[in-house]
């Protein structure tokens, strides 16, 4: 006998909460594929971005001769 864990997702996008989902539900940790494809669109359109310490140069810099 097997049991299926059923889980509590928070949609990241639209925040809908959907109870006693299957552990197995596709477009997790998303409530639907169109809350999957508004996040892919984000990634792909420069919405999320990851902090860095970096600075940007120049590109006038990058070819000045030294």
């Amino acid at each position: 006998m097997s049991y299926s864990l059923a889980v509590r997702i928070v949609c990241p996008i639209c925040k809908a909460v959907l109870e006693n989902v299957p552990d197995d539900f596709d477009p997790r940790p998303f409530c639907s594929a169109r809350c999957k494809l508004v996040d892919l669109g984000n990634w792909l359109g420069d919405a999320y971005r990851i902090p860095t310490n970096e600075q940007l140069e120049d590109a006038e810099d990058e070819f000045r001769p030294s």
